[in-house]
């Protein structure tokens, strides 16, 4: 008797993509949930420029928000397809390899893994306040989670699109949102240095 029949198999890919979904919504909600921390720092940390010459933590907020806005675009047209896709096709037997696992996607959530020449328009230029980038953020926030309850039932994984970063190639809507929380957690390694930089520099004078 094969014990992976059918409504067996199709309970194990249930399970596997519930959890993978749950990760991704906690990943997503610790990560937007530490960022929006940074809001709270004195100005004068909040503009103080590295040495080096790095962005100032502003601006790393800012780089967020503008590469979340890039992201939204693929994730939102993804997600759209992929339930337009679930509409035509035995979707639900292709969930029980599925892993949103790689280590290239990893990497994605580690400041400095890789090189990485961003285009201009993810670079801040200080057009959004502090006060309207924290808004917009919930914002964004809100729409990876609207998506993930959207796809609740492993829909995600139907439509995928190149992302040439690290050498990702083609990755399906969950992984989309889950390069977004990770670009996130990121910049706020990034920022942490910059506050430790900051600490450095007070205790110099």
């Amino acid at each position: 008797m094969n014990v992976l029949n059918d409504p067996y198999r199709e309970l194990v890919a249930k399970m596997t993509m519930q959890n993978t979904i749950l990760h991704i919504k906690n990943h997503l909600l610790l990560t937007f949930e530490s960022v929006d921390t940074w809001f709270d720092q004195q100005e004068q940390l909040r503009i103080f420029r590295p040495a080096h010459g790095g962005w100032t933590i502003d601006e790393v907020l800012e780089h967020i928000f503008l590469t979340n806005f890039f992201l939204l675009k693929l994730i939102d047209k993804g997600g759209k397809k992929a339930l337009d896709m679930a509409q035509k096709t035995d979707w639900k037997r292709e969930q029980t390899t599925y892993s949103i696992e790689q280590p290239q996607l990893d990497q994605i959530g580690m400041h400095q893994s890789f090189h990485w020449m961003r285009p201009e328009h993810m670079e801040p230029k200080g057009t959004h306040s502090p006060e309207q980038v924290r808004q917009l953020l919930y914002q964004q926030r809100d729409i990876c989670l609207n998506w993930l309850e959207q796809l609740a039932e492993g829909q995600g994984v139907l439509h995928k699109t190149t992302m040439s970063v690290n050498h990702l190639g083609k990755i399906d809507v969950y992984q989309y949102i889950y390069f977004l929380s990770l670009h996130a957690q990121r910049h706020i390694t990034q920022m942490e240095k910059n506050l430790a930089a900051f600490h450095a520099d007070s205790e110099a004078v």
